[in-house]
């Protein structure tokens, strides 16, 4: 069993280890090897805490479990903190930045009994949909490594996808949870705002005004129960963000009526053919399935990029410092965008 532990899923990997049928020792040093045997041309996991998540482990095998990922081992973004690990943010500047404090999310993890196992790649201050830095280099999509991996959270998704982890940890203000899922095939939410909180302890401790009302981080995972068990661990106010609240998880029984969003929208033929194919799916098992456009989908991407030309503006001057030329291109041109004006009313 052990050669095939790292195919197993979270909540799998929990039980196994609760029902004593394999230990934490046994699984967190099967990831470790998977991430040996693999990671080198994909380059998702940037640092291995090898010594101390096998502590760790020996640790967990030592006592009863203590929370619902008892003993399993699980990877961080490298712009969340972890206590003995570098924040880089995938940057040169910020290689020693080591935090005092772990960030919520990964506190909620431990506190879950989950043992952190390694860190994962992301792009330039994370503010790119391709996983690239000058620090750590390019993360390969794993199922064809000339294509991209996603991003921000593309070193989380491809490490997924190989079996180098079991669960992860990721963030996302306008995609970087969602888009590695759809590049490397595995499963993400991004959850409502306030409902995950977020906190570093390095400065600066205020992000900006557009991931302060956009940002969330958020759990990924190969198996959709995973990401379910990852949002309830990490659910609920912490003291250390002010804009989290306490929010059941659990609620009525949803309508079985589902939209299908291909409608009027400029998606190539085959995301409207894998759409429509989900959509059959959940009409199989009894759905209403409707196809149509959510209202006003040009004017939310609009504000959306207002918000972030506003937020970005005030670390341009700070950016300039630490980040590659290349990536400095993109914020200068998403700064320079300008809204078309409305359309003109028909009289």
């Amino acid at each position: 069993m052990a050669d095939e532990l790292w195919r197993r899923g979270a909540g799998e990997l929990a039980a196994l280890i609760r029902d004593k049928q394999v230990s934490s020792v046994e699984v967190v040093q099967a990831h470790l090897d998977r991430i040996e045997a693999v990671n080198g041309p994909v380059n998702a996991v940037t640092v291995t805490l090898a010594d101390e998540a096998l502590a760790a482990a020996r640790d967990a095998d030592s006592r009863p479990p203590s929370g619902p990922l008892h003993g399993v081992p699980f990877t961080i973004k490298e712009n969340l903190d972890v206590v003995g690990s570098a924040t880089t943010n995938g940057v040169p500047a910020f290689v020693d930045a080591l935090p005092p404090l772990d960030a919520p999310v990964v506190e909620r993890m431990k506190a879950a009994g989950a043992i952190p196992l390694a860190r994962t790649n992301l792009p330039e201050m994370a503010l790119r949909i391709a996983t690239d830095n000058p620090l750590r280099g390019r993360t390969c999509n794993p199922w064809d490594l000339t294509r991209c991996s996603g991003g921000s959270s593309g070193g989380e998704g491809a490490a997924l996808a190989t079996g180098m982890t079991p669960i992860g940890l990721g963030n996302d203000i306008g995609g970087s949870l969602r888009n590695p899922a759809f590049c490397n095939g595995i499963a993400s939410i991004k959850p409502t705002h306030g409902r995950v909180p977020m906190a570093s302890s390095l400065p600066p401790i205020d992000p900006m005004a557009a991931a302060q009302l956009m940002a969330t981080d958020g759990p990924m995972a190969r198996r959709v129960a995973d990401v379910r068990l990852g949002l309830e661990v990490l659910n609920g106010r912490h003291v250390r963000d002010p804009r989290s609240v306490d929010s059941p998880l659990d609620g009525p029984e949803p309508a079985t009526r589902v939209a299908a969003l291909v409608t009027d929208l400029a998606m190539p033929a085959p995301f409207v053919e894998a759409v429509r194919a989900a959509g059959a799916a959940l009409e199989a098992d009894g759905w209403k399935v409707v196809e149509t456009s959510p209202p006003d989908i040009e004017m939310v991407n609009l504000i959306w990029v207002s918000m972030m030309q506003l937020g970005v503006a005030d670390l341009v001057p700070i950016l300039g410092h630490v980040m590659t030329p290349e990536a400095l291109s993109l914020i200068e041109a998403l700064m320079a965008f300008e809204a078309p004006g409305p359309a003109p009313r028909t009289p």
